[in-house]
């Protein structure tokens, strides 16, 4: 292939008809031709072989391609056909350079290459230059009359009508006029359109309708080459602009836009070539396919822009069409009755051919309003289906009866419809539209009714979870010794229950005895499932359990009486008790028991976790196999991992934790009993008071002997009384210790110069205004004398100081100010 010279000229097809397709992509893209859009012209030269084609195209178009040497002879230069870009014109312009006819090298009869060439050239461009000797005007052979007469007949059979721009030069201009010589060259080309033989639809097309024929004259290169290439030039102005409207390129509404220029051409030539030596049809053969074609064409178009049939097409759109089949039929029955009635005199294999294809477009075209209409036809079926369905199943109806019913009606109220769709020029399969509205209509059915059953089995779900949760949860509470015997006897009594219900409920489903059984084993595995949740529950709330039932049983008698700790109750046996029913029910909740199957879990824990084991089991618990520490597994003896809620280890951890957390209430109980019994005794102990008499004889003698003695005991009794109530010495005390000291410390001695000036006024007679008494300091002890005594008294340390009117106490956060008389009589 050839290579893009300096000027971007390439080969585009070589001498042997191979077309360059690299060569024409790498031109397109060094010439920025594929980003020209539509704003593009192509030029092609053809005429006789060393005409001179090339050094026109050269001087017109500043191209570089191969010229012939005249010094070396006249011989073949152009082999193909080459393209190259056109310098300086606007717009873009392609020239096309083809190989020279009537050559010695390729002989008199391989003209196919010629022909080929010829006719690719008219196709694809906008203006074809032909290029011939003024001399040969008027000749059958020089002046090409055979190749243009067999590329018009092709021109019309194989491509869509092209206005293309036909520019006959005449070289070597003489003498004779052009106004002379340019009819005589249009009567032959008339001559030449004339004796084509053409499509019935194309006998009167006049030459004008496919080519623009315009003339023109040169002077000759040799003789006069300066008048030449100013002729030249004057011709390359009219290929300025050549796409504009009045240019010179001819009609260009079948132009492709440049970035297809490739493919386009590829194709182009792929037809041309295939088409070996351009061998004609019989004229018959080819008249009778271009005019039924011609005439199916026009019958699909008008039948495209039917009214009626867009009236039709357009209500299908919308919605099922009453009596659709009859109109479209009669629709198409026009068109085809009409294209009998044009196509029949032409050739009878070719009229049936073409309408066949006549047929099979029509129906293509009319096939997607019958497919909307079976879709309206399905759609409406499929919710008339789900309304009746459901009126009927508000009704009380039987869901399986109601079903059958009015899958039944639909489908014949569908199949009714199918038929009037139907159209009598085919015969269309509306098989697979109603297998897929039984499909729907199916799987509706079966959506309702898993609903249906969705809702029955959560309603009895529901029903059985409150049937069981709260009496489970109260037998768990109840902590008696068959209680998962109770459990199972629940259980099974509510699931008989349950089941029993919805057996009938569900019997107008008319279900397979499969999916019945499956469905009554889910609502057993459901109501297990809920004892089994309730169990897990209260397994992990069992330390809380186990608390408050060792703080029932501890704390309550066997008349369930709140328990007085009088000393006389034997703690630790209550204590171990109330422990025993606490592990009891922690061996409970120990493992799921829905099976029936024995187990030594109780025994396991009483032996390993109490110090004594119950007097009713005393036997049971000797007979227990154990190993070092029976507690150390994961799992239970003859218990399931999956039926395990608490686990040995998790049991002895439970245990230790409830110990520790229990010893505070029991510990309570016994300083209970202690307090009580030091409520209850006022004597001291009686080897302290036989102390006391033997170690005091000597001075109780001494008092009985010396009476002024117990004068004075009497009086300093008297004055410590009055002090202690004076100074609520208790009240001081329950503060602490040496808070009690201190504030006592700082009350002595404004309390004994208080009592003492109160003594000197009631010795002289003088009555205080305030009257006041001891029993003040008793109702102080009752009663708090406002609401502000509330407050803490060991947050602050109280000050006592002596006043005119009373005493006055004093503290950051209060301030108590009292006046106080007291009498002598009741000092005395």
């Amino acid at each position: 292939m050839a290579e893009v010279d300096q000027f971007c000229s390439t080969q585009l097809i070589d001498g042997d008809g191979e077309f360059n397709v690299v060569g024409l992509d790498n031109f397109m893209r060094t010439t920025n031709f594929s980003q020209c859009g539509l704003s593009y012209a192509v030029v092609a030269i053809m005429g006789p072989q060393s005409s001179g084609k090339s050094t026109l195209l050269n001087h017109l178009f500043h191209t570089n391609f191969r010229e012939m040497d005249a010094f070396r002879g006249r011989s073949q230069t152009t082999k193909g056909v080459w393209i190259a870009h056109c310098v300086g014109i606007e717009p873009f312009t392609v020239a096309m350079d083809l190989e020279g006819t009537d050559g010695r090298e390729r002989g008199e009869d391989d003209t196919t290459f010629e022909k080929q060439s010829a006719l690719f050239s008219l196709a694809i461009a906008d203006i074809v230059l032909i290029n011939m000797w003024c001399h040969d005007i008027g000749r059958e052979h020089a002046a090409n009359r055979p190749l243009l007469k067999t590329v018009f007949q092709a021109m019309t059979r194989l491509f869509s009508p092209r206005k293309t721009t036909l520019l006959f030069v005449i070289r070597d201009k003489t003498k004779t006029p052009l106004e002379y010589l340019e009819p005589i060259l249009r009567e032959d080309i008339q001559k030449i359109w004339n004796a084509v033989s053409k499509p019935e639809s194309l006998k009167d097309t006049p030459l004008s309708e496919f080519f623009n024929v315009e003339v023109t004259a040169l002077s000759s290169f040799e003789e006069k080459e300066e008048l030449f290439k100013e002729q030249v030039a004057q011709l390359r102005q009219r290929f300025v602009n050549s796409i504009s409207p009045g240019g010179l390129a001819g009609d260009r509404r079948g132009v492709v836009p440049a970035s297809g220029f490739s493919f386009s051409t590829q194709q182009i030539w792929k037809v041309i070539k295939e088409n070996k030596d351009l061998h004609l049809p019989v004229h018959k053969v080819m008249v009778a396919t271009v005019r039924c074609e011609e005439i199916a064409n026009e019958k699909l178009q008008r039948l495209s822009s039917d009214e009626d049939w867009l009236a039709l097409e357009e209500a299908v759109k919308h919605g099922p069409v009453s009596g659709f089949g009859r109109m479209l039929s009669s629709i198409l029955e026009t068109y085809f009755s009409e294209y009998d009635m044009e196509a029949f005199y032409f050739e009878e294999g070719v009229r049936h051919a073409k309408r066949k294809q006549l047929e099979s477009k029509a129906l293509d075209i009319v096939h997607p309003a019958y497919l909307n209409l079976l879709g309206h036809l399905r759609f409406k079926a499929l919710e008339d289906f789900k309304s009746r369905l459901e009126q009927m199943l508000k009704k009380g109806e039987g869901f399986a009866a109601s079903a059958h019913a009015c899958t039944e009606s639909c489908m014949l109220e569908f199949d009714q419809g199918c038929a009037d769709a139907a159209i009598r020029q085919a015969n269309w399969d509306a098989s697979k539209i109603r297998e897929k509205l039984c499909r729907d209509i199916g799987a509706h059915i079966l959506s309702v009714r898993n609903a249906k059953l969705s809702e029955l089995m959560a309603s009895y779900e529901k029903e059985l979870s409150r049937s069981l949760s709260e009496p489970v949860e109260s037998l768990f509470g109840a902590n008696g010794k068959d209680t998962w015997a109770s459990i199972r006897k629940l259980l099974a009594r509510e699931t008989k229950i349950a089941a029993s219900k919805f057996s009938t409920a569900i019997s107008s489903y008319e279900l397979d005895q499969p999916t019945i059984e499956k469905m009554l084993q889910d609502l057993r595995d459901y109501a297990r499932n809920v004892v089994e949740k309730k169990a897990r529950e209260e397994a992990g709330k069992v330390l809380i359990r186990m608390k408050d039932r060792f703080s029932t049983v501890f704390s309550h008698d066997n008349d369930s009486m709140p328990r007085v700790w009088t000393g006389k109750e034997d703690v630790k046996i209550i204590a171990k008790n109330a422990r025993a029913e606490s592990l009891r029910l922690l061996s409970v909740l120990a493992a799921i028991r829905l099976d029936e199957k024995p187990d030594k879990i109780e025994n396991v824990l009483f032996s390993s976790l109490m110090e004594g084991t119950p007097s009713i089991a005393c036997s049971q618990y000797k007979r227990i196999a154990t190993s070092l520490d029976p507690l150390g597994s994961s799992t239970w003896e003859e218990v399931s991992p999956n039926n395990t809620l608490i686990t040995p280890v998790q049991c002895k951890s439970l245990w230790r934790q409830f110990i520790a957390e229990t010893e505070f209430t029991i510990a309570q109980a016994i300083s209970a009993q202690e307090a009580y019994k030091q409520s209850n005794s006022w004597l001291p102990p009686p080897w302290a008071i036989v102390a006391m008499v033997v170690l005091g004889f000597n001075e109780f003698m001494f008092l009985i002997r010396n009476p002024l003695y117990l004068l004075f005991l009497f009086v300093a009794f008297l004055l410590s009384k009055a002090m202690w109530i004076q100074m609520d010495v208790p009240a001081q005390f329950q503060r602490g210790t040496l808070v009690g000291l201190i504030s006592i410390s700082s009350k002595f001695l404004p309390t004994i110069m208080n009592l003492l000036r109160r003594l000197s006024e009631e010795a002289q007679g003088h009555q205080t205004p305030q009257q006041s008494s001891i029993r003040f300091q008793s109702f102080r002890n009752q009663s708090p004398l406002n609401p502000t005594s509330s407050i803490p008294e060991s947050s602050v340390s109280s000050n006592i100081s002596a006043s005119d009117d009373g005493i006055e106490y004093t503290s950051p956060n209060l301030t108590h100010r009292t006046s106080t008389t007291i009498q002598e009589a009741e000092l005395s």
